[in-house]
């Protein structure tokens, strides 16, 4: 099962949707959490790729063979809901925390089930727990990379 006889337009809306709210962030908050957003977006395509040639995991096809669906989800709900995370929790350690895990356990115990069955996304030689520790490893990284701008704008 596919999920949908037009992946493509899926996959703009994918892309697209989540940019609508990005005006509600307001515009200091953009600018504010943007690069760390940019940052690890970056880190989670070069943890794909690193992922996609030792079969960790897959992201079928959507637009070609090189374009798979990790690019609308990546730049689009995920970068923006670490945005979103960001503004509300940033300063907040613990609850940054707490968001987080459930945001990306609900990605890992939920949506990849789903995402099987349609052929969006499949574990191949991970397992969900693992799955959910890169998350937090990314999670971890998206802060530290926010506290150091942060710094620097400070000095």
């Amino acid at each position: 099962m596919r999920i949908s006889k037009y992946p493509k337009s899926i996959a703009l809306l994918i892309l697209v949707i989540p940019w609508l709210s990005a005006p509600l962030l307001g515009k200091e908050s953009i600018k504010r959490f943007l690069p760390a957003g940019i940052f690890i977006s970056f880190i989670v395509h070069m943890f794909n790729f690193i992922a996609k040639k030792r079969k960790w995991w897959l992201w079928y096809q959507v637009l070609s063979p090189k374009l798979t669906w990790v690019l609308p989800f990546t730049w689009g709900p995920f970068i923006i809901g670490s945005l979103w995370i960001l503004k509300y929790t940033y300063g907040k350690f613990f609850s940054y925390l707490v968001l987080n895990l459930i945001v990306d356990g609900a990605f890992t115990y939920i949506f990849v089930y789903y995402f099987k069955k349609t052929k969006v996304f499949s574990l191949l030689r991970f397992k969900k727990i693992q799955l959910l520790s890169i998350f937090m490893i990314d999670t971890l990284l998206l802060y530290l990379f926010q506290f150091f701008l942060e710094k620097q704008k400070g000095k």
